[in-house]
């Protein structure tokens, strides 16, 4: 039920269950993997909804549409639209699988809609852990923040493995010195706010975070998940549990919380960015203030995507409800979490997009400029995004930024200036 997943999504499922299916432990013909390579290959994605599955045994209802396309019933996808799958097969000349003994049951039951779903918003979230720090470094700039909190003898001194690479990814975008950074001598401030001064340690918890739920999506992703399992070597068929999703679940939900303090912590520095209080620019940084509200309103998106990924990270796999006659009583909601981990990750790119967004306007306020990495990713915003003299619509700019996020323009700019951040 509920809305379809994405064919990319779709793409990624049908790949994890042949791979799952080629362990070679469930007792199945090898036709069944190259029939579900074969219609990957040939373009015929089924149409699979998103909701009903309890995260055991697997994800049953959505990979039973899976199933329905691959014995030539239901419907897949064709130039965006639903159609039955019997007109795409006659069309490619392809026939559907004729079952035979436990195939049915092997092509539904294991955990790769929830892994396929996750894995997808993992490396999108561990693409956006770079720009995190690289957003971040902008703001320090622009807010004369001082590097001496990034300072390698006190990573040392707390030795996570996150909050020392970060510590040494944002000394190496934001350069030994500039005359921004200079300046900072002078002013007033004895401390940076938690926003600037922690970003380390917040950083570089998500980071931990994320490495361990991508690992453990990797382990499932090439593991077999079917029940019973088949070992023809050992002359046994064992009943099992290798379908529940617990292991899935958990570090989706602790992904999902990663990603949610890096967008709160992104949004933080948004509102120093725009407080005159805090930064010393103008108001809302806005150059010609009364009749313009200037960043005021990205700062407000900001906020509201924030709060709403702090009710998406309430955990799913704290929830667990008996089904099919109390026989299954207890599951694990892992795509649950997949689906709204994803959410998360789309609402903290937008967030990590209006903080480059605000930082490259208030980096033009100063009279003073940037070095290091800061400054050519400053200039290649600057390229498809002009600086804000009056209001404008900023969601066409926060569209374009999310673009060079996703294209990689940002990171790959970084990259040729200052060498590989650290993950």
């Amino acid at each position: 039920i509920g809305s379809p997943f994405t064919v990319e999504e779709t793409r990624a499922i049908m790949f994890l269950r042949a791979n799952c299916l080629a362990n070679g432990l469930s007792g199945i013909r090898p036709l069944v993997v190259e029939k579900i390579l074969e219609f990957l290959n040939a373009g015929i994605i089924p149409v699979i909804p998103q909701q009903g599955s309890v995260g055991a045994s697997g994800d049953l209802a959505p990979l039973s549409h899976l199933a329905l396309t691959i014995i030539g019933e239901g419907q897949a996808w064709k130039d965006g639209r639903a159609v039955d799958v019997k007109t795409l097969l006659q069309e490619k000349g392809l026939k559907p699988l004729d079952l035979k003994a436990k195939e049915g049951l092997s092509m539904i039951n294991g955990c790769q809609v929830m892994t396929a779903v996750g894995l997808l918003s993992a490396f999108e979230a561990r693409r956006l852990a770079w720009m995190v720090d690289i957003a971040g470094a902008m703001t320090l700039e622009a807010m004369q923040g001082t590097r001496s909190a990034f300072d390698p003898l006190i990573a040392a001194a707390r030795p996570h493995h996150g909050e020392a690479q970060t510590a040494r990814n944002l000394l190496r975008i934001l350069g030994p010195t500039s005359p921004i950074a200079d300046n900072h001598a002078g002013c007033g401030r004895v401390q940076d706010a938690y926003s600037l001064r922690c970003m380390p340690a917040v950083h570089g918890a998500a980071k931990n975070s994320l490495r361990r739920g991508i690992e453990t999506l990797e382990i499932e992703a090439n593991s077999a998940t079917d029940n019973p399992l088949v070992f023809a070597d050992n002359g046994k068929i064992l009943s099992c549990g290798n379908f529940h999703g617990e292991p899935v679940a958990f570090v989706l939900d602790f992904m999902g919380i990663a990603m949610s303090a890096q967008a709160s912590i992104s949004e933080c520095r948004i509102e120093k960015l725009i407080n005159p209080a805090m930064s010393g620019l103008p108001a809302f940084l806005a150059p010609a203030g009364g009749l313009n509200s200037g960043h005021m309103i990205v700062q407000v998106a900001a906020a509201s995507l924030v709060s709403e990924n702090k009710i998406l990270s309430h955990p799913a796999s704290v929830d667990s409800i008996p089904t099919s006659a109390d026989k299954e009583d207890h599951v694990s909601m892992g795509t649950i979490a997949a689906r709204k981990f994803g959410q998360i990750v789309k609402n903290a790119e937008n967030i990590v997009a209006m903080e480059f967004l605000s930082a490259t306007q208030a980096l033009d306020l100063h009279t003073l400029k940037a070095a290091g990495a800061v400054k050519p990713v400053h200039d290649l915003i600057r390229t498809k995004v002009p600086f804000a003299k009056e209001d404008r619509v900023f969601s066409l700019d926060i569209e374009m930024i999310k673009t060079m996020i996703r294209s990689e323009e940002i990171l790959n700019t970084v990259r040729d200036t200052v060498g590989e951040l650290e993950w």
